[in-house]
């Protein structure tokens, strides 16, 4: 039986990576299909950053600069996104269907 190599497992993270990071397509179709509207629910951001962290890994192992970069400046993307969604007042996140963000504030700043 043949060893893995490093280049071997660091190839299955990339694909791993990729996986994951694709698999946020497939929440975000089931909970549009769901609600008969165009949603992005909690998971997909979740996903987004797990799949972001996983790649900006492979990237780095590569030492791939235009890949770090950009799975690096999507993180702060994604980051930002969960903050204003669990910065919002936990009845409004409860109120909200199958984990989806809940709508923006229409109150003036």
């Amino acid at each position: 039986m043949p060893a893995f190599t490093a280049k071997d497992i660091w190839m299955a993270v990339g694909f791993f990576g990729q996986a994951l990071f694709a698999s946020r397509f497939i929440v975000q179709w089931i909970a549009t299909e769901r609600r008969r509207k165009s949603v992005v629910p909690v998971a997909f951001w979740y996903l987004s950053l797990a799949g972001s962290v996983v790649l900006l890994a492979y990237a780095i192992s590569r030492l791939d600069p235009v890949f770090i970069a950009g799975f690096s400046l999507n993180m702060i993307i994604y980051l930002r996104n969960l903050y204003f969604i669990h910065g919002r007042p936990a009845k409004v996140m409860a109120s909200q269907p199958n984990g989806a963000a809940p709508p923006p504030d229409d109150r003036p700043a």
